[in-house]
């Protein structure tokens, strides 16, 4: 079974295409990443279910078009629109200036046990915010949620056989959550 600590979001799909089960979809990836991928996989009612590509073609600079295994007419694509789509970590490598040194995606860290560089645990890192200059971890912190930069100079190390970031976080930074 897949689990979301398994995967990256990389996109969302938008409507089918045509009557013959194409469906169009924004990726935040290179097609040529699209298409090297073994699945897609998106949440179907709470379960996480792969998606196997049998043709990927751009449409736009931001969208690609995409036809699914088993995915035939517009009625069986119009069961994607709106769903996100996540590719499996194990075989995502992209490089991207949203990426740390080591070249993971920042998303790659969602899932991860954060803890400072003195051995405090500080939270479970829930998602990535790219929507500003310097991007942010969003860190659920006992039920509540704190920002920490996302930045190399702050990472000590990580741990991606046990899911756990070190980060050497300044004095004060969690206080100015509160």
């Amino acid at each position: 079974m897949i689990t979301r600590e398994e995967l990256i979001a990389i996109g969302h799909y938008n409507k089918p295409h045509g009557v013959n089960g194409e469906i169009s979809a924004t990726v935040d990836v290179d097609i040529d990443l699209v298409r090297a991928l073994s699945c897609l996989v998106s949440d179907m009612d709470g379960i996480f279910v792969p998606f196997y590509v049998n043709a990927c073609r751009p449409k736009t600079a931001e969208t690609i078009l995409l036809t699914i295994d088993g995915i035939d007419n517009e009625q069986e694509a119009s069961r994607l629109v709106n769903h996100d789509i996540y590719a499996l970590k194990t075989e995502f490598s992209l490089e991207s200036e949203e990426a740390d040194a080591d070249g993971y995606p920042l998303d790659y860290f969602i899932g991860y046990e954060l803890r400072d560089a003195d051995g405090t645990r500080v939270g479970e890192i829930t998602g990535v915010d790219l929507s500003t200059e310097n991007a942010i971890f969003i860190v659920d912190r006992d039920g509540d949620e704190v920002m920490v930069p996302a930045t190399d100079e702050l990472i000590v190390e990580f741990d991606t056989d046990n899911n756990l970031m070190v980060m050497d976080l300044p004095q004060g930074l969690l206080d100015l959550n509160d």
